[in-house]
């Protein structure tokens, strides 16, 4: 049977990448497992075909655009696994360059799941979209169901407080949620600490004007510059992904939020150092 016309741009746009990054991306594809269901699909609504010409999109930002360098993707373990990292950008870029990370540089390649917010269900595309791409809306019942599959989960516990800082606030963790913590402890599932640099200058937020992302039922409206100016892309800046030794923590899920904590203290302070370091080695935003 003839393809269809989308097929055909979709098999060329993923031949296009493959020759621009000189890499085999059906080949990688094929070596990451699936988890049908009993009718053979994937329950959460994972479509390969979809989720194939999405990574050639995103393998030319990684490769090229971003140039990524990536750091210890050795360290990423078989197995389940919550990879938890620093959140910025203004747009989840650095979400989008992690799990790309994690398909071509990570031996053998990890499909990366990823909590997303329940609002996103009820946005035209995007409700349609993001299922079809592997991403699952946030709940604890979906994280399980995801661990207890062996899969990689992608955590930023920064929330929307990380993704939306102000430039001067940059490479500050703000406050982590325990709830990942609490998944680990009650699923005894590694934790992954990763540090992402470059992504807080792809869009250099000024301010984040409160009351008009309230109205608006935002969770900030940042004054870029940038925007303003017509430069509707991210600037080109390196990032730098940091992969950090994974840490096992053991405990009741159940334990007051003291307990907890103490334990998030220690992601935190992981996440934060390896920032630091990234800080230090890096040459200049965009080399």
């Amino acid at each position: 049977m003839e393809p269809t016309l989308p097929r055909r741009v979709g098999d060329r746009l993923v031949h296009l990448a493959e020759e621009l990054i000189g890499e085999d991306l059906d080949a990688r594809l094929a070596r990451i497992p699936m988890h049908p269901n009993e009718v053979g699909q994937d329950p959460f609504g994972f479509d390969p075909e979809t989720a194939r010409y999405a990574l050639a999109l995103a393998a030319v930002l990684h490769r090229r655009y971003f140039r990524s360098i990536v750091h210890g993707i050795e360290r990423v373990p078989s197995g389940r696994v919550l990879v938890v990292a620093n959140h910025s950008g203004q747009v989840p870029l650095d979400g989008v360059i992690l799990g790309t990370a994690l398909m071509l540089d990570a031996d053998p390649p990890r499909f990366p799941r990823s909590m997303v917010e329940k609002w996103t269900a009820e946005l035209p595309f995007v409700s349609f979209l993001f299922p079809r791409l592997g991403q699952v809306v946030g709940s604890p019942e979906n994280a399980r169901r995801l661990l207890l599959q062996e899969q990689a989960l992608v955590v930023f516990p920064e929330g929307s407080r990380g993704i939306s800082k102000t430039y001067d606030k940059r490479y500050q963790l703000t406050d982590f949620g325990l709830g990942f913590m609490r998944l680990a402890l009650e699923t005894k599932t590694p934790i992954l600490p990763v540090a992402v640099v470059g992504a807080e200058e792809q869009y250099v937020s000024l301010a984040d004007v409160k009351p008009l992302a309230k109205l608006l039922g935002m969770p900030a409206f940042p004054i870029i510059p940038q925007l303003f100016l017509g430069l509707l892309a991210p600037l080109p800046v390196r990032y730098r992904l940091y992969f950090g030794e994974p840490l096992t923590f053991e405990g009741d899920p159940d334990d007051d939020d003291a307990v907890v904590e103490e334990k998030v203290w220690v992601v935190k302070a992981t996440i934060q150092s390896l920032i630091n370091r990234g800080l230090e080695e890096r040459p200049g935003l965009f080399t």
